[in-house]
């Protein structure tokens, strides 16, 4: 079928070929008479291609001839080259390449692969047809080549993993492909990317490929990436802090990488210009942006062209360039810049004219004359090019935060004089020129500083006072604050106050001197009217005078304090203007108001104001300000009109009131914190909040239920009045415990809740006990009183002292016919008329007598007292003096009379002898004195007393009276018991049948 197809086309072909080959004739036929060989197009097949492979550049040559061996002329022809991966069919690059061919001439072409190139085989083949200009044919292209196969794996020798490309020099933000080999099947492949793992796609059946996407600039020396071949499942991509894997390489082969060397894009130079400053060499400058060298890839060059000449130059830096001038042979230049590296090529041009592109020399030779308090002169000179030549000069003066600008024009000399300059000012003065004609750029700046002469201050210093009134006087603090730069006009030395008394003899005046820095001083003024005067100095001269007039009654008039707000720009505060004509107004205030000095500011006013904003950095929050708003009068006196007081910012109390508790009742109680000042707060206090806390969490009427900062449940109660300082708590329950606690509360919050305190309500009957228990202990403490003030009457009269013999006032009764001092009888000379010692147990009675015979005992009833019978010298009847101390014998009866005989004595003389005399009897009476009473056996001895005798005797005291006087009563004296005696000292008991003589007798038994 297919040959009876040929044939039947064939014959239909044939009348065609005729008539094409009889064209080709007479084509010839043409070409030959023209005297031009002209060959017949017909499609040439490339022969003997040859393709490499460039591993380092990723990229196919091929390379080819045409070889033909009826046309030798030479043809433009067309190739389109097809390129196949890992099989012919799987066409994945056509491109046509058009070149002139010659006869037997090498065609060279270049692909380059976005995968490497070991990753797979490739397959290229290629055709080509031939492309005469002026034959409007159709033609046809040439049989394809046979495809070439290109196979780098081949050539990688032994290994179990391979990853290619093994080096990669890429742009930032471009995409690359890597792709790795594994020969083992089993083996587990992790790749990473400075850390991170990657994962690919399965190319072939041991070929995998991975696409970077975007690949970031990490560092210069290039971007890690490795794959690892790991049978543990780990993950090999992280790292410790020295930087080694987690996985460990028991082989070399098992851990393959590369490094990608990624380069910043090359951009485009930036303001490419050229200049001259001598019309000998134009300087190009340009910005290259982003340098994108590497320390292993240094790659990026500049390259200047001039198109009018031809000629190019390698600029040997990277953001200039040096161009010769051709001397009055061009004006106009075109020039290109070329910026490369080896990945991108940037080029831009400019084209100008060389007059346009002129940038005069620095100023140089810069002076200053005629330099004064406000006047400068500066002159420069300017480098001349091309003979003459016309400058714009630009002069600036830069002094106090200010810029001065003036335009000179000039030729080489330039000259401006400054003026109205202040005084004593550091100044900087410049200079910079440019083309007057073709201004192109100015030249650098230079420059010179100087300084002003000084000059006498133009403003008055701005004063102020603080009056403090006393009697007859006042204090007056006087504060000026220091001058600015400009007032000042130098450095100023010291402050003249000069203070004169309005109501002295003229030439009352008192002249001070303060020298600087002082801002202030006092003086202590009388109680007439003073003008104060203020001047500053400095080198040259003196300020003007700020006056101050102080009253004779300089004492401020109690003004309403009224609240302010502070805003964001300060406290606002406005006033009415007073009905008298002021001046000005004056605010002052004290920053520091807490301190001692408290730091005083003020601010003058026009007459016209009514209202100002205070504000300073110096206000803090939590802290009160108090201002005063002051007129002055014609006459500069100050007087008080407002006072202002405000915070910056409110906080909350910083302390809490200490609260009493007053009329405690079983049913209510009233709290009471009137001590508590609201002055000193970091804010106004609103009122105050009253917590309640009881058992039974019950809440009093107007008391409401909240919950406490420690999670207990209380009552509070709200006082919107800030001076409502009391508050009666009522309904409350006997006998119950309550804790209270008072807190303040500003517009910031309440104060920091402290300790609460506890009170108990008492029973309802307490208050009737106490009824009665207040008068008791009034009567007892009142008594006590009576007790202390009378303690010495008391003890008189409940335990009265021993009586001291030396002192008594017995003594004052006797009368002696001598005149003799006063003194306690000593018992020497004591020679008593008759001594009886009865021991009444017994019923004994014994006598003493001058013959020392026992006498006969008496039975005797009750002996008080010891009697003594007068002596016979004795005129009259004698005055009997008794004894006893009812300290020790309590139990004497009549102690305040004294028994006497009634009747004649008759007892013999022997009775009244002494059984022995005074100095013995003194002896055991001193012994026994100094014995204790427990030293004493009971029942032993019985202390009796003696008596102490004294009246007045006259002769022998041995003799007795051979007669007993006539019995006469006798006033007597009394002194009770003082000294005791033991009974021992009697003779032997005498006769119980003689008759008890009418003496007394000691009691035995007080004091045993």
């Amino acid at each position: 079928m297919r040959s009876s197809f040929y044939k039947m086309g064939n014959r239909t072909m044939a009348p065609l070929a005729a008539l094409q080959a009889t064209f080709l004739l007479a084509l010839l036929s043409l070409r030959a008479y023209g005297g031009k060989a002209l060959s017949e197009p017909s499609p040439l097949t490339p022969e003997s291609l040859k393709v490499s492979i460039s591993s380092s550049q990723q990229s196919l040559h091929l390379q080819w001839s045409v070889h033909s061996p009826t046309y030798h002329q030479e043809l433009k022809m067309v190739f389109q080259i097809e390129i196949s991966r890992m099989t012919t069919s799987n066409v994945i690059w056509v491109e046509n390449y058009s070149t002139t061919v010659e006869w037997k001439r090498v065609l060279h072409w270049r692909w380059d692969s976005e995968l490497p190139l070991e990753c797979a085989t490739h397959f290229v083949r290629l055709r080509g047809k031939v492309e005469e200009a002026g034959i409007p044919r159709p033609r046809s292209w040439s049989d394809w080549s046979s495809w070439e196969e290109v196979d780098a794996q081949k050539s990688l020798g032994p290994g179990s993993l391979f990853v290619f490309p093994k080096e990669k020099l890429v742009e930032e933000g471009s995409n690359v492909t890597i792709c790795y080999i594994s020969r083992g099947h089993e083996n587990n492949v992790s790749c990473c990317l400075e850390g991170a793992q990657i994962h690919g796609e399965q190319l072939g059946p041991n070929v995998s490929v991975l696409t970077l996407s975007n690949v970031p600039f990490i560092r210069k020396t290039g971007t890690n990436f490795f794959c690892k071949v790991d049978q543990t499942g780990k993950n090999c991509c992280k790292v410790d802090q020295t930087g080694t894997n987690f996985c460990k390489v028991d082989q070399t082969d098992d851990l393959k990488g590369l490094v990608l060397y990624v380069l910043k894009v090359l951009e485009e130079p930036k303001g490419f210009s050229c200049e001259t400053r001598d019309f000998k060499t134009l300087n190009c400058t340009w910005d290259p942006g982003t340098d994108t060298d590497l320390p292993e890839h240094r790659s990026q060059s500049y390259t200047l062209s001039e198109a009018f000449s031809g000629e190019t130059k390698s600029c040997a830096h990277k953001n200039w360039c040096v161009w010769p001038v051709a001397v009055d042979t061009q004006e106009t230049y075109n020039f290109t810049l070329v910026a490369e590296n080896s990945l991108r090529r940037r080029g831009v041009n400019a084209l100008f004219d060389l007059a346009h592109r002129v940038r005069p020399m620095t100023p140089f030779t810069m002076r200053l004359k005629s330099v004064s308090a406000t006047d400068a002169t500066v002159t420069w000179k300017v480098r001349s090019i091309r003979g003459y030549f016309t400058y714009l000069c630009q002069v600036e003066l830069h002094g106090e935060g200010k810029v001065m600008q003036h335009n000179v024009s000039m030729e080489e000399d330039g000259q401006y004089s400054f003026s109205e300059l202040e005084p004593v000012t550091e100044y900087v003065v410049q200079v910079r020129c440019a083309a007057a004609e073709h201004f192109w750029k100015w030249s650098e700046w230079t420059g010179r500083n100087f300084s002003t002469l000084p000059a006498a201050p133009s403003e008055a210093p701005d004063v102020w006072r603080d009056v403090k009134p006393a009697l007859g006087s006042c204090n007056v603090t006087l504060f000026w604050k220091p001058l600015s730069k400009s007032q000042a006009r130098g450095e100023i030395l010291f402050h003249n106050v000069l203070v004169e008394n309005l109501h002295g003899p003229p030439g009352s005046q008192q002249l001070f001197s303060i020298p600087a820095p002082a801002s202030g001083t006092e003086v202590a003024l009388g109680g007439c009217s003073h003008r104060i005067l203020i001047t500053a100095n400095n080198s040259v001269g003196t300020s003007p005078a700020a006056i101050i007039v102080i009253s004779g009654d300089p004492a401020d008039k109690e003004a309403e304090e009224e609240r302010v707000e502070h805003t964001e720009q300060g406290f606002s505060m406005s006033w009415k203007p007073p009905p008298e004509d002021v001046v000005g107004y004056v605010v002052d205030w004290c920053e520091r108001p807490r301190d001692s000095p408290c730091g005083l500011q003020w601010k003058h006013l026009g007459p016209n104001s009514t209202s100002t904003v205070i504000s300073s950095g110096a206000f803090r929050p939590g802290v009160r300000y108090n201002f005063r708003i002051y007129g002055i009068s014609p006459k500069r006196m100050a007087y008080l009109l407002e006072r202002k007081t405000g915070y910056s910012q409110e906080k909350a109390p910083s302390d809490t009131p200490q609260v009493l508790v007053y009329n405690l009742t079983s049913h209510s109680f009233t709290l009471s914190w009137k001590d508590y000042s609201t002055d000193p707060q970091p804010g106004f206090i609103c009122g105050y909040y009253v917590y309640l806390k009881s058992k039974a969490e019950q809440c009093q009427p107007d008391f409401q239920k909240t919950v406490l900062p420690d999670g207990s449940v209380g009552c509070r109660y709200e006082i919107n009045n800030p001076e409502q300082k009391t508050l009666v708590v009522g309904n409350l329950q006997p006998e119950s415990s309550y804790e209270f606690s008072v807190i303040p509360y500003t517009r910031a919050g309440e104060g920091e809740m402290g300790a609460f305190t506890k009170v108990t309500t008492p029973d309802e009957h307490s208050h009737v006990l106490i009824r009665v228990l207040l008068p008791v202990a009034a009567c007892v403490l009142l008594i006590a009183i009576l007790c202390y003030v009378k303690s010495q009457w008391m003890k008189e009269m409940c335990y009265p002292d021993i009586p001291d013999p030396y002192k008594s006032s017995v003594l004052s009764l006797l009368k002696p016919k001598e005149t003799a001092p006063l003194t306690i009888m000593d018992v020497n000379d004591c020679v008593p008329d008759a001594l009886e010692v009865v021991k009444k147990s017994e019923g004994r009675k014994i006598q003493f007598s001058g013959t020392r015979k026992s006498p006969p005992e008496t039975a005797c009833t009750r002996p008080d007292y010891i009697y003594l019978l007068p002596t016979e010298n004795s005129p009259g009847p004698g005055r009997c003096i008794c004894f006893e101390n009812l300290t020790y014998n309590q139990a004497a009866p009549n102690s305040g009379s004294c028994a006497h005989v009634l009747g004649p004595h008759k007892a013999p003389p022997s009775q009244l002898g002494l059984l022995t005399s005074p100095e013995n009897l003194l002896k055991p009476l001193e012994q026994n004195y100094m014995n204790t009473l427990a030293e004493i056996p009971p029942g032993e001895t019985t202390l009796n007393y003696v008596s102490q005798l004294a009246f007045p005797v006259s002769g022998d005291k041995d003799l007795l009276p051979t007669k007993p006087p006539e019995p006469e009563l006798a006033p007597c004296c009394e002194y009770r018991m003082q000294m005791a005696m033991p009974l021992g000292l009697a003779s032997p008991s005498p006769n119980e049948s003689s008759n008890c003589p009418p003496t007394a007798f000691l009691e035995q038994d007080h004091h045993g």
